[in-house]
Protein backbone atom coordinates (compact mmCIF):
# COMPACT_ATOMS: atom_id res chain seq x y z
CA UNK A 1 0.00 0.00 0.00
CA UNK A 2 2.27 2.61 1.17
CA UNK A 3 4.87 1.72 -1.54
CA UNK A 4 2.07 2.80 -4.34
CA UNK A 5 2.20 6.35 -2.61
CA UNK A 6 6.03 6.83 -1.44
CA UNK A 7 8.30 5.18 -4.14
CA UNK A 8 11.51 5.66 -1.56
CA UNK A 9 11.44 2.58 0.16
CA UNK A 10 14.20 4.01 2.31
CA UNK A 11 11.59 6.63 3.20
CA UNK A 12 8.75 3.51 4.03
CA UNK A 13 11.74 1.67 6.42
CA UNK A 14 11.76 5.10 8.29
CA UNK A 15 8.30 5.50 8.17
CA UNK A 16 7.84 2.29 9.78
CA UNK A 17 11.13 2.58 12.22
CA UNK A 18 9.61 5.79 14.16
CA UNK A 19 6.30 5.97 13.52
CA UNK A 20 5.20 2.65 14.83
CA UNK A 21 6.83 3.35 18.19
CA UNK A 22 7.34 7.03 19.34
CA UNK A 23 9.79 5.80 21.54
CA UNK A 24 12.00 4.20 19.14
CA UNK A 25 15.62 5.79 18.54
CA UNK A 26 17.76 5.22 15.89
CA UNK A 27 21.38 6.50 14.69
CA UNK A 28 22.55 6.46 10.95
CA UNK A 29 25.19 3.84 11.63
CA UNK A 30 23.11 1.69 12.91
CA UNK A 31 20.22 2.39 10.25
CA UNK A 32 22.53 1.56 8.01
CA UNK A 33 23.58 -2.08 9.21
CA UNK A 34 19.51 -2.29 9.70
CA UNK A 35 18.20 -1.39 6.72
CA UNK A 36 21.26 -2.45 4.11
CA UNK A 37 21.37 0.31 2.48
CA UNK A 38 23.89 3.17 2.12
CA UNK A 39 24.76 5.94 4.72
CA UNK A 40 23.94 8.74 1.86
CA UNK A 41 20.65 7.32 0.97
CA UNK A 42 19.42 7.20 4.84
CA UNK A 43 20.92 10.45 5.77
CA UNK A 44 19.17 11.96 2.97
CA UNK A 45 16.14 11.05 4.37
CA UNK A 46 16.45 11.90 7.87
CA UNK A 47 17.50 15.43 7.20
CA UNK A 48 14.47 15.34 5.15
CA UNK A 49 12.43 14.33 7.80
CA UNK A 50 13.68 16.60 10.71
CA UNK A 51 13.64 19.88 8.11
CA UNK A 52 9.77 18.99 7.89
CA UNK A 53 9.83 18.69 11.87
CA UNK A 54 8.79 14.87 11.84
CA UNK A 55 11.92 13.75 13.63
CA UNK A 56 14.19 15.24 16.57
CA UNK A 57 17.46 14.85 16.80
CA UNK A 58 19.70 14.57 20.15
CA UNK A 59 23.51 13.96 20.49
CA UNK A 60 24.47 11.20 22.44
CA UNK A 61 28.41 11.16 22.96
CA UNK A 62 29.67 11.51 19.24
CA UNK A 63 26.39 10.17 17.54
CA UNK A 64 23.02 12.03 16.21
CA UNK A 65 20.47 9.88 17.73
CA UNK A 66 16.80 10.53 15.77
CA UNK A 67 13.60 9.90 17.39
CA UNK A 68 10.08 10.21 15.80
CA UNK A 69 8.58 14.28 16.83
CA UNK A 70 4.95 12.98 18.46
CA UNK A 71 3.95 16.76 19.09
CA UNK A 72 4.05 17.25 15.05
CA UNK A 73 0.36 17.65 13.61
CA UNK A 74 1.12 14.50 11.81
CA UNK A 75 2.29 12.15 13.92
CA UNK A 76 -0.92 10.54 14.76
CA UNK A 77 -1.98 10.22 10.90
CA UNK A 78 1.13 8.81 10.45
CA UNK A 79 1.36 6.25 12.82
CA UNK A 80 -2.28 5.43 12.21
CA UNK A 81 -0.98 4.66 8.46
CA UNK A 82 1.92 2.79 9.87
CA UNK A 83 -0.75 0.37 11.86
CA UNK A 84 -2.98 0.67 9.19
CA UNK A 85 -0.07 -1.06 6.28
CA UNK A 86 1.02 -3.46 8.39
CA UNK A 87 -2.40 -4.95 9.41
CA UNK A 88 -1.53 -4.91 13.16
CA UNK A 89 -5.26 -2.33 13.27
CA UNK A 90 -7.39 -5.37 11.74
CA UNK A 91 -5.82 -7.63 13.94
CA UNK A 92 -6.71 -5.99 17.46
CA UNK A 93 -10.37 -5.02 15.73
CA UNK A 94 -10.72 -8.53 15.06
CA UNK A 95 -9.68 -9.98 18.04
CA UNK A 96 -10.90 -7.76 20.74
CA UNK A 97 -15.02 -7.45 20.58
CA UNK A 98 -16.73 -10.51 22.78
CA UNK A 99 -13.05 -11.70 24.22
CA UNK A 100 -14.17 -11.05 27.93
CA UNK A 101 -13.02 -8.62 30.49
CA UNK A 102 -10.11 -7.36 27.96
CA UNK A 103 -7.98 -4.65 29.87
CA UNK A 104 -5.40 -3.81 27.34
CA UNK A 105 -3.24 -4.65 23.90
CA UNK A 106 0.53 -4.59 24.10
CA UNK A 107 2.71 -4.66 21.21
CA UNK A 108 5.83 -6.54 21.58
CA UNK A 109 8.85 -8.03 19.48
CA UNK A 110 9.83 -6.07 15.67
CA UNK A 111 7.21 -4.32 15.41
CA UNK A 112 7.29 -2.88 18.61
CA UNK A 113 11.16 -1.54 17.47
CA UNK A 114 10.01 -0.70 14.27
CA UNK A 115 10.90 -3.46 12.30
CA UNK A 116 9.12 -5.13 9.54
CA UNK A 117 8.13 -8.75 10.48
CA UNK A 118 6.16 -11.59 9.14
CA UNK A 119 5.29 -11.73 12.78
CA UNK A 120 3.30 -9.62 14.87
CA UNK A 121 3.85 -10.39 18.57
CA UNK A 122 0.96 -9.13 21.13
CA UNK A 123 0.73 -9.28 24.97
CA UNK A 124 -3.56 -8.89 25.60
CA UNK A 125 -4.29 -8.60 29.35
CA UNK A 126 -7.74 -9.29 30.84
CA UNK A 127 -9.76 -11.42 33.20
CA UNK A 128 -12.11 -14.47 31.71
CA UNK A 129 -10.57 -14.60 28.05
CA UNK A 130 -12.22 -16.92 26.37
CA UNK A 131 -8.71 -18.51 24.85
CA UNK A 132 -10.93 -20.48 22.48
CA UNK A 133 -12.71 -17.58 20.61
CA UNK A 134 -8.99 -15.83 20.96
CA UNK A 135 -7.51 -18.70 19.17
CA UNK A 136 -9.97 -18.58 16.25
CA UNK A 137 -9.93 -14.68 15.82
CA UNK A 138 -6.24 -14.63 15.28
CA UNK A 139 -6.10 -17.53 13.13
CA UNK A 140 -8.79 -15.50 11.06
CA UNK A 141 -6.75 -12.20 11.89
CA UNK A 142 -3.67 -14.17 10.36
CA UNK A 143 -5.26 -15.08 7.39
CA UNK A 144 -6.68 -11.18 6.72
CA UNK A 145 -3.12 -9.70 7.15
CA UNK A 146 -0.81 -12.52 5.57
CA UNK A 147 1.09 -12.69 9.40
CA UNK A 148 1.68 -15.44 12.32
CA UNK A 149 0.42 -13.59 15.45
CA UNK A 150 1.66 -14.91 18.52
CA UNK A 151 0.18 -13.63 21.60
CA UNK A 152 0.41 -14.36 25.47
CA UNK A 153 -2.46 -13.59 27.54
CA UNK A 154 -2.14 -12.38 31.14
CA UNK A 155 -3.95 -11.31 34.41
CA UNK A 156 -3.85 -7.93 34.99
CA UNK A 157 -2.57 -8.74 38.85
CA UNK A 158 0.53 -10.48 36.83
CA UNK A 159 0.51 -8.23 33.91
CA UNK A 160 2.70 -4.92 35.58
CA UNK A 161 5.13 -7.04 36.93
CA UNK A 162 5.60 -8.81 33.44
CA UNK A 163 5.69 -5.91 31.51
CA UNK A 164 8.64 -4.38 33.32
CA UNK A 165 10.86 -6.76 31.49
CA UNK A 166 10.54 -4.48 28.66
CA UNK A 167 11.96 -1.47 27.42
CA UNK A 168 9.17 1.63 26.70
CA UNK A 169 10.94 0.85 22.43
CA UNK A 170 9.91 -2.64 23.17
CA UNK A 171 6.53 -2.44 24.35
CA UNK A 172 3.92 -0.34 22.36
CA UNK A 173 0.57 0.22 24.24
CA UNK A 174 -2.03 -0.42 21.23
CA UNK A 175 -5.75 -0.22 22.90
CA UNK A 176 -6.96 1.04 25.98
CA UNK A 177 -3.28 1.25 27.79
CA UNK A 178 -1.86 3.60 29.78
CA UNK A 179 1.19 3.43 31.08
CA UNK A 180 2.29 -0.46 31.71
CA UNK A 181 -0.91 -2.24 32.74
CA UNK A 182 -3.34 0.91 34.18
CA UNK A 183 -6.36 1.15 32.21
CA UNK A 184 -7.54 4.71 30.57
CA UNK A 185 -11.35 3.43 29.97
Amino acid sequence: MLSSLITSETRIKLLKKFFLNSNTRAYLRGLEAEFGESSNAIRLELNRFEEAGLLNSLWEGNKKVFQANNKHPLYTDIHNIILKETGIDRVINKVIHRLGNLVCVYLTGDFARGKDSQVIDLILVGKEIDREYLARKIAQAENMVARKVSYIVLEPDEAEEYLLKYQPADLLPLWNCDGRGVTTK
